[in-house]
């Protein structure tokens, strides 16, 4: 390959899988399949041009259980040529480092011919493209790079339904934090990567040696810095550095991800550091002055005292609010974002063996803060339920105003105890593993296309640990109050709590006995706990046509009500009715309208 792959184009028929979607059915190639999942662990992104019926396709790809791995899907019925140029343009990608693969000669020679740099195979090729793949990119176990892309796409999403830019980026909430000093050095691999790696928003394009690059942090004439983004769409990470010498005030370093592209980070930057000297060394994608300073842009509290713009202050003036719970909870995002908040998600995820990881309950969340790391890395290692990113959270870096918290998977998980340390790990619900037959088992993970859970890890599992059942009320209570010692006493935690209703069919026996007895022990700890309270979900959730397939996951109308007494509590709680945006809750109640697949494509209508 003449250039790193940074991102595989997929053609569908005949090439990811055997035969033509539109003429009947299809066969899965399980090579392929693999090979998605294997370079996606690797950094390298993956994305669809086919010509096809997009609601067949997607339905296809998400029976495979494939869909979540794929960004940015261009699927339609018109020419591939204009659709990839348009598509590498929307992913911030150079052509060299795109790999198209189409069976149809015609389709590859007219994608090149509006991509003459880019990369085409015939699948024919694969067996032999597939192994330097796999060893391209670099170890992305919990795919961090695919979900700044579905960030992005998220993004773009949104800004196709905007006429107006500037209007889209006021609506983005915008938000950046800037970290100086010793603050750097733990970020040393990131910086040294964006500053040897990064071309588009390069302004001095000055590459270093890591070890250089660590002693440098330590010259007291030099002011290193770092940049974090995040919106109302994600949050980006650390996506800037910057160098200034303090002698002539001049920039020696300046470099941004492109995934912040015209969002105004950079000229914001430049603004914050006083607007000092730089020469851009060769093409950057965007062009700094010396005036502006971009007002849709909101500075985190944390470093309002700083921005030297004259006599003024910058400060962040919405509530950051941290929504922690089950993904069903990324319905109340868009309708929070109409108040005067700033909304910040930290839901499941699926891992690197492709299970879905609740990182709520709260055993959990005291075995990441409280047990050693070599422990943590070890039960990450095994548990293929768990996974890398298990014991990761963001409760304990300060940087939010409000916790809004659903501690449903205490109510649901069962629990399992590692005889060897008494450890106790959450997994599942209203079924114990241990007492299952570990080939039927294991059979039903596979269906679900879960790695690592085969019949061997069952029986390994059955010989470490003990079923404990779900938690008790009394264990609930304990692990609450351990919760609101160690978040800020003064960030209020709002607890979600549990519908008590009967859902025939969904499998989960004895549910509603169990979120009456849990919904006590929440309601009991919060009258007597500081700075706590509940929200009663029982008001407006009361019968099975209220819920989808169980108790948990509630009918779409229902989270813009739990979102409107979030705010309200909210803004009772700061003294003051939150301001609300009717525009913004009329966007998100017609998108709710909207079937989950049609989402994307009604946001570009």
């Amino acid at each position: 390959m003449p250039e790193p792959v940074k991102v595989v184009i997929w053609d569908l028929d005949d090439t990811f899988w055997r035969g033509t979607l539109s003429e009947g059915a299809i066969e899965a190639l399980e090579e392929n399949l693999d090979l998605v999942r294997a370079t996606a662990a690797r950094g390298i992104v993956h994305t669809i041009v086919s010509k096809n019926d997009f609601a067949a396709a997607e339905a296809q790809l998400i029976e495979l259980g494939i869909r979540d791995l794929f960004v940015f899907p261009q699927i339609s019925w018109q020419p591939k040529g204009p659709i990839i140029k348009e598509l590498l343009e929307q992913m911030q990608l150079r052509a060299p480092n795109a790999l198209f693969l189409d069976d149809n000669p015609i389709n590859r020679a007219e994608a090149q011919f509006y991509n003459p740099e880019l990369q085409v195979a015939d699948p024919a090729d694969l067996a032999t493209l597939a192994t330097l793949l796999r060893a391209s990119g670099k170890p992305d176990p919990g795919l961090s790079r695919l979900e700044q892309y579905k960030l992005l796409e998220r993004q773009q999403q949104a800004r196709s339904t905007y006429q107006d830019n500037l209007a889209f980026l006021r609506d983005s909430q915008v938000r950046i934090r800037f970290r100086e000093g010793l603050a750097v050095l733990p970020d040393l691999d990131r910086i040294e990567e964006l500053i040897n790696r990064s071309n588009q928003l390069n302004f001095t394009k000055r590459r270093v040696k890591k070890e250089e690059l660590q002693a440098g942090f330590t010259d007291a004439t030099r002011r290193w810095g770092t940049v974090r983004v995040q919106d109302r769409f994600g949050e980006y990470g650390l996506i800037g550095v910057y160098c200034l010498n303090l002698a002539n005030h001049t920039l020696e370093q300046l470099v941004f991800s492109c995934r912040i592209l015209h969002l105004g980070v950079e000229q914001f930057t430049y603004a914050w550091l006083g607007f000092p000297q730089l020469e851009a060394q060769g093409e950057v994608a965007t062009e700094l002055n010396q005036t502006d300073r971009p007002d849709w842009i909101t500075l985190d509290a944390d470093d309002s005292a700083a921005f030297p713009v004259g006599s003024e202050k910058v400060a962040a003036t919405k509530l950051r609010v941290l929504l922690k719970g089950g993904c069903d909870l990324g319905q109340l995002t868009p309708f929070l974002q109409a108040f005067d908040l700033a909304v910040e998600e930290e839901f499941n995820y699926v891992n690197e063996h492709q299970i879905p990881v609740h990182v709520e309950h709260t055993a959990l969340l005291e075995g990441g803060r409280e047990w050693p790391e070599a422990e943590q890395k070890r039960l990450a290692a095994t548990l293929p339920f768990l996974g890398e990113e298990a014991f990761q959270t963001r409760l304990w870096n300060e940087a939010y105003d409000v916790l809004v918290y659903s501690p449903l998977m205490d109510y649901t998980q069962d629990l399992y105890r590692e005889k060897s340390t008494g450890y106790l790990i959450p997994f599942g619900g209203y079924n114990n593993l241990i007492a299952a037959d570990p080939a039927t088992q294991a059979a039903k993970f596979a269906k679900r296309r879960f790695r690592g859970m085969d019949e061997a890890f069952l029986q390994r599992f059955r010989q470490k640990f003990t079923y404990e059942g779900q938690l008790s009320p009394e264990n609930f209570t304990a692990n609450l109050r351990w919760l609101r010692a160690h978040v800020p006493a003064y960030v209020p935690i709002f607890f979600l709590n549990g519908t008590e209703i009967e859902v025939p069919g969904s499998g989960e026996t004895g549910a509603k006995a169990r979120h009456i007895q849990m919904n006590k022990a929440l309601a009991d700890f919060a009258a007597q706990a500081d700075n706590c309270f509940v929200l009663d979900v029982r008001d407006f959730v009361r019968t099975p046509a209220d819920v989808t397939n169980n108790l948990r996951h509630y009918q779409r109308q229902h989270y813009r009500t739990l979102a409107q007494r979030v705010a309200e509590a909210i803004g009772q709680w700061h003294g003051r009715q939150l301001e609300r945006s009717n525009w913004v809750d009329l966007k998100a109640r017609a998108v709710s309208l909207v079937p989950a697949k049609l989402r994307g494509l009604w946001q570009k209508l």
